[in-house]
């Protein structure tokens, strides 16, 4: 199994439209990835005009499993301008890439790059929710400790969910 993850490049953004999102895509990742936030499927020209922000960008990258692109990984500061509370996210884009131990890689390869972007951060976090089971235990899998629940604040088709907060000092993850 062959891992890397790398920028995302001019070449990259039609084919990662179609696996995210087009015509190559199975979509399971959405009802996953937050879906109470009913963020709509962008059309290609939307993509297209958000696609400058995704290139060479330090805080997204895509993940390469065995010489294809199979999903991305993602970060933002959860304290805005402040720049000191740094959260991560992951996708893997088909289902039938789920199980096979990438995320929990590519999640450690992540946490290790960011970690070196960013010397003089102690703390990384990921947040998730409760009928997000696979999330939880890539977290737990990669090192990442459960640091609280929020509970029933996520609402989604008819039913409250925990919002989960996990997050890693740099200590423990070296």
């Amino acid at each position: 199994m062959v891992i890397n993850i790398e920028p995302f490049s001019e070449s990259d953004i039609k084919y990662v439209y179609d696996v995210e999102y087009g015509t190559l895509s199975d979509r399971t990742w959405m009802a996953f990835n937050g879906p109470y936030f009913r963020d709509p499927i962008p059309t290609w020209h939307e993509f297209q005009k958000k696609a400058p922000e995704l290139i060479d960008n330090a805080h997204h990258r895509l993940i390469w499993y065995n010489d294809r692109i199979v999903g991305e990984v993602s970060a933002h500061w959860a304290d805005g301008k402040l720049q000191h509370w740094l959260e991560v996210g992951i996708i893997i884009y088909q289902k039938s890439d789920w199980g096979k131990g990438i995320a929990s890689v590519t999640l450690k390869i992540w946490l290790a790059e960011l970690f070196s972007q960013h010397a003089e951060l102690p703390h990384i976090g990921l947040t998730t929710w409760s009928d997000n089971i696979g999330m939880m235990r890539v977290s737990e899998k990669t090192g990442i400790v459960h640091e609280g629940t929020i509970r029933s604040v996520r609402f989604w088709q008819g039913t409250y969910y925990d919002s989960v907060k996990y997050g890693v000092l740099r200590d423990e993850f070296a």
